[in-house]
């Protein structure tokens, strides 16, 4: 195992520049200052405008804002699937995958999932497709001990939450593709209100993992460079 920081290769004086990354969640509010606005994005959310991809709750903007603190000149897709809850259709989620990889994200980050089987195909399909068009799936592996999907299934880059890593850290536990990784499950920080009553979990675990990755691939837009810096 390995753990980094923002000072290693192959992150040290990267700043995502290049990268796209899709955030399928609430929808971005771009105008918060931790954002600083979105390359654009769409709404799967039934009866509601597909231009009508601001966040209303709060959830996606925060992962965003997790995102760009690690990677600030990512270009970010806002893919909102949620409304006024955090609750979508799997049929929904892979259709967000899919638009996601249609306009060409580098990194479709899911700070998300379902825990039921039943979903599997549909979002291993979903998952073959935009690895086909290069992107790749980042999503929570594993929660308090239940598999989510699709952060399980083969082809993404599943992500763990451990609250031992700092913010500015990611710990790299299986180097075979997709690889895996554990991360702080803490999100930006809100000045006045201590970090356990700000948001928190494998959610952002995930976002903060996405921003490290983007801000590796800042130079090939590809695969994630090969880390050589070890440690226990």
């Amino acid at each position: 195992m390995a753990r980094y920081s923002l000072d290693d290769p192959p992150f040290a004086g990267r700043t995502g520049h290049g990268v796209t990354v899709a955030v399928i969640d609430s929808g971005i509010h771009g105008a918060h200052p931790h954002v600083g606005g979105v390359a654009g994005g769409v709404c799967l959310v039934p009866g509601i405008d597909s231009n009508e991809h601001v966040d209303r709750i709060g959830h996606g903007t925060a992962v965003a804002a997790a995102i760009r603190e690690k990677s600030p000149n990512v270009a970010l897709l806002a893919v909102r699937v949620f409304d006024r809850h955090l609750a979508t259709s799997a049929d929904i989620l892979a259709r967000a995958i899919v638009w996601a990889a249609d306009h060409d994200a580098h990194i479709i980050n899911l700070s998300l999932g379902t825990t039921n089987p039943a979903h599997i195909e549909l979002l291993k399909d979903a998952v073959k497709y935009a690895s086909a068009r290069g992107a790749i799936v980042v999503s929570a592996r594993e929660s308090d001990g239940v598999a989510w999907f699709p952060g399980a299934l083969p082809g993404v880059t599943g992500v763990y939450v451990d609250w031992t890593c700092e913010r500015d850290q990611i710990e790299l536990i299986d180097e075979e593709e997709p690889r895996v990784y554990r991360a702080s499950g803490y999100p930006r920080p809100i000045p006045g209100v201590p970090p356990e009553r700000n948001l928190h979990g494998v959610s952002f675990a995930v976002a903060n993992v996405s921003g490290f990755l983007a801000r590796s691939m800042e130079r090939s837009g590809s695969s994630p460079p090969s880390t050589t810096r070890s440690s226990s």
